[in-house]
């Protein structure tokens, strides 16, 4: 059997949300490194052994320096002229062997299964997202460029709203493809 959906694209906006969510996902647990130094400075400046109050300005600054840093490669992927097809009408066609993405009848694009890393289940959407570390693999790059690559690896995804599913049981059956390959998770995890 095969899933075809309806014709769909994500916006700017929702991409946006949604990779930034994953992003704040993702790097929550870095939070602890300001908070420790401020914390250290803190018992310092008590002390009497290094009272300073700029070590205070510049890790928050460079907090949200580093915050906007990824907010503006997220943004800016949405923007990039290779980041087009992300954009796109499809109309998608889900089995066990594959993804087709079509854009009419001669074009489009096939993902594989192992191509998807896992799948999130939200409230009102599956979330496919994409494994980049085969790419990555012979690739030589600087290490900023492999920092910001592994950074955006959630930013990745193909998002599939429920309403552009034909059915109930076109849903039911990808979710049980879903949970046969064990690549699907509830919103969150």
């Amino acid at each position: 059997m095969i899933v075809k959906t309806k014709r769909y694209a994500i916006d700017q906006k929702t991409y946006i949300n949604v990779a930034l969510k994953q992003w704040l996902r993702d790097n929550w647990k870095y939070i602890f490194i300001p908070i420790a130094l401020i914390f250290v400075n803190a018992i310092l400046g008590l002390t009497g052994i290094y009272p300073n109050i700029w070590i205070y300005v510049t890790i928050f600054v460079l907090t949200i320096l580093y915050v906007l840093f990824w907010a503006i490669q997220i943004t800016g992927i949405s923007q990039m002229e290779q980041s087009k097809p992300l954009f796109e009408k499809y109309i998608y066609e889900i089995d066990s062997r594959q993804i087709l993405m079509r854009i009419n009848a001669k074009e489009g694009g096939l993902l594989k299964w192992e191509q998807i890393k896992a799948v999130e289940k939200s409230k009102d959407a599956y979330i496919f997202f994409l494994d980049n570390e085969p790419a990555m693999r012979g690739i030589k790059a600087n290490w900023f460029a492999k920092f910001v690559t592994r950074g955006l690896a959630k930013a990745q995804f193909l998002y599939l709203p429920y309403t552009i599913f034909n059915s109930e049981h076109d849903q039911k059956f990808l979710e049980t493809i879903l949970r046969r390959k064990e690549l699907i998770l509830e919103a969150g995890k």
